[in-house]
């Protein structure tokens, strides 16, 4: 059974930095994008980064560029959100997301496995 278990989530401060974590199971992800996508309450649910097999390609959500950081560790099967300069509209449920592919994408759609998801909470 193939599992993602996101950690890391919480409760912070406007302008703080926190560390989201997600590892997969079940199977291994290393020739597969991996992504972090979030939901607001009363919103859908949105893109935030995404990061391909290797490493050596990202993307990111306008409204996060050049705060967090997708990063990946594919001996230990996971994908890694860095959050810095944190604000309260980053508040949301964030889910970590693997597609079969291999490119970069966006899409909520292209995403085949899903995790339950961790609550961050930015404060202001």
């Amino acid at each position: 059974q193939v599992q993602l278990v996101e950690s890391g989530g919480g409760l912070v401060q406007a302008g703080d930095s926190l560390r989201l974590s997600c590892t997969a199971s079940g199977r291994t992800f290393s020739r597969n994008t991996m992504a972090w996508f979030r939901q607001a309450p009363g919103k859908k649910r949105e893109f935030v980064a995404t990061i391909n097999w290797s490493g050596s390609k990202t993307a990111y959500a306008d409204s996060v560029n050049e705060r967090f950081t997708i990063s990946r560790n594919n001996a230990e099967n996971t994908v890694i959100l860095q959050m810095t300069s944190v604000k309260p509209e980053d508040t949301a449920v964030y889910y970590c997301a693997a597609t079969l592919g291999s490119w970069l994408n966006t899409g909520l759609d292209q995403y085949d496995y899903w995790g339950q998801g961790t609550q961050v909470t930015v404060s202001s």
